[in-house]
């Protein structure tokens, strides 16, 4: 357990059609080729001994790691510092016609003494399929050739490299000036060749300008301009370009529970991020991006008619919806949480409220300009219709669990929405549709929630009809239009989940032993919740609240500013690593609390107010 690093410590490469996650200790730990879903070639983040990973760092452990982004880049830099000598290991993916599917891929990996003199290790073993395929090694002279089934990965290096294992293996004294490397390169059709260090110097200049030249397209001049351009640059990395799907991580199977069973697959697009993925696109000026991902999400409407329900809570990439959730018994976990599952089964489960985010993310994205066709329109009609014969049920919920349907108040929050927008688009457009019957409806959502999610004992709406527990996820209500964030009802159940979620600035979900969840173990904070809260916050006028909440939340990020899933009890990043959820919340929250804190500055409050937000009196 000892030799896994902390989920924190690592950072995030990508070429907008896949992506490997580098330790601070210069490891490629994770790395799925050729797309985001595919099988792995390095997953020794789940198993030490069999994962496979590739590493290029000091020869001895008598050093300081430190890791940092080239600024307004995904290009990272990691730094080892000795008492001979410092060295850096700059890793990046070149991003060329990203929007075309290819099977070709290049992790570059330079290597350079920037003072006195270092003994550097280049190690690389992959392991295919997470060590289900066998495969075949072919060391040549400048640079080595594995193979196995469909996938082929070139070692471009020229560096003197012996066979080790599975992989192949050199040692190399540096000193100043005299920079070394390796590209793995996948579908590369030649030999290995020697490192080009122009061919090198060009790609890293032009990968370097991609990513300057998006983040300049932000229109965001706001606070919090370094944490909200590393979170629109992470979630840019966990793009699929070709489709514009957003997965909600690049990882699968890292705990949520060290040493539980909570280990999922996140490397798909559930459809419930197409309402926070829009909304925080649009925020920061990236129109083409929130229409893309809207028009993937279209797609999936128009394509969806055909089966029992209008919509899969999650599909791959592609689109498609094969999911088959397996466990990997053969692999030991991240410190020895297991099992290691591949594919999601809850894929097939019954979540009523993603209708409401689909629906929300195309009113969002047609009011921004974007132009929704008869066929987008047919779709959305068709889940409306569906909807009014089937909101009144029990559903899993957005969280998920495993431990039977209940008629969850969220969900029913989000079918109010779903028939609210479907109303509004066809008013906007004139477009023929059931709006009688969708208003019908949408009213009897509202007076059930009214009824049935309030909880008079907790003065507080709950997370089901059959419960007084309250739910974190209730925090959007104000933001979905549901209810006034000054409403004397809802300040009362902001208050409650203050109470009673809340941890200094973190937000637990709900309460799983008040609710069972139908599994083992605990859970960490969500930070997705904390970045409700602030929100949530916001909108009823506690601003300054809000603002001490969303600064505290920055010092739980990893010291690139990534955020996982989840924070445990010490601060630690847990779950699958970097979440996008996380950083679309941090994102809307700070468009929200920026826009409404204008000039104020903390100085205008009094002593005591000041106080009283620090918990001091």
């Amino acid at each position: 357990m000892s030799h896994f690093p902390p989920i924190a410590d690592h950072g995030l490469i990508g070429d907008l059609q896949t992506a490997a996650l580098v330790s601070t200790n210069g490891e490629i730990d994770w790395y799925c080729c050729p797309r985001f879903d595919s099988p792995s070639v390095f997953a020794s983040l789940l198993d030490r001994d069999r994962g496979g990973y590739f590493r290029i760092a000091p020869a001895n452990d008598n050093y300081v790691a430190k890791q940092l982004y080239l600024p307004d880049t995904a290009i990272l830099l990691t730094r080892f510092m000795s008492a001979d000598g410092v060295g850096e290991v700059i890793d990046f993916m070149p991003i060329s016609n990203p929007n075309r599917v290819s099977a070709n891929h290049q992790l570059v990996r330079v290597v350079r003494v920037v003072r006195g003199h270092m003994r550097f290790v280049f190690d690389c073993q992959p392991r295919f399929d997470f060590d289900r395929l066998s495969h075949d090694v072919e060391l040549g002279a400048t640079g080595a050739v594995f193979r196995s089934g469909e996938l082929s990965l070139t070692l471009h290096t020229g560096l003197p490299l012996n066979r080790h294992g599975g992989g192949v293996r050199c040692e190399c004294d540096m000193d100043v000036g005299e920079p070394r490397g390796m590209i793995l390169e996948s579908a590369s059709g030649g030999r290995p060749r020697p490192l080009d260090p122009r061919y090198v110097a060009e790609s890293l200049e032009t990968t370097g300008a991609f990513w300057r030249s998006w983040v300049n397209k932000s229109s965001y001049r706001g606070r919090w301009r370094e944490q909200v351009s590393r979170s629109a640059i992470t979630l840019k990395l966990m793009t699929y370009a070709p489709t514009g799907g957003l997965v909600a991580a690049p990882t699968a199977g890292l705990p949520e529970q060290l040493g539980g069973e909570r280990n999922w697959d996140y490397r798909y697009t559930w459809i419930r991020d197409a309402s926070l993925s829009v909304r925080a696109l649009l925020g920061l000026g990236y129109m083409e991006e929130a229409q893309t991902f809207a028009s993937w999400v279209a797609d999936r409407v128009r394509s969806g008619q055909d089966g029992p329900v209008p919509l899969k809570i999650m599909y791959r990439v592609d689109g498609s919806s094969d999911l088959v959730e397996e466990e990997l018994d053969h692999l030991a976990g991240y410190r020895d949480s297991r099992p290691v599952r591949l594919g999601n089964g809850a894929a097939h489960q019954l979540q009523l409220d993603i209708y409401g985010e689909v629906l929300d993310c195309l009113a969002l994205a047609d009011r921004a300009g974007g132009a929704l066709t008869n066929a987008d329109w047919s779709g959305i009609t068709g889940i409306a219709d569906w909807l009014a014969d089937h909101w009144d049920q029990p559903d899993e919920g957005i969280w998920e669990t495993r431990g039977g349907a209940q008629d969850h108040t969220y969900s029913r929050l989000m079918c109010w929405v779903a028939f609210d927008r479907a109303i509004r688009i066809a008013v906007r457009h004139g477009w023929p549709g059931d709006v009688t019957r969708w208003t019908r409806e949408r009213d009897a959502v509202y007076h059930q929630i009214m009824d049935r999610g309030w909880s008079p004992d907790r003065c507080a709406f709950v997370q089901h009809y059959n419960t007084t527990v309250l739910d974190a996820s209730l925090l959007l209500m104000p933001s979905s239009g549901f209810i006034s964030p000054h409403d004397p009802s809802w300040l009362s159940t902001l208050d409650a989940i203050g109470a009673e979620l809340v941890s200094d600035s973190l937000v637990y979900r709900y309460d799983p032993s008040a609710s069972p969840d139908g599994l083992r173990g605990s859970e960490g904070t969500f930070s997705i919740c904390t970045f409700w809260y602030v929100d949530a916050l916001t909108r009823s006028g506690r601003l300054e609240q809000a603002r001490l909440i969303f600064e505290k939340m920055f010092t739980y990020a990893n010291h690139l500013g990534l955020y996982g899933e989840e924070v445990g009890l010490t601060g630690e990043q847990l779950g699958n690593f970097p979440q996008a959820f996380s950083h679309l919340a941090l994102i809307n929250a700070a468009l929200g609390l920026d826009a409404r804190l204008g000039d104020q500055p903390w100085t205008t409050l009094s002593v005591d107010e000041r106080a009283r937000l620090l918990d001091l009196g």
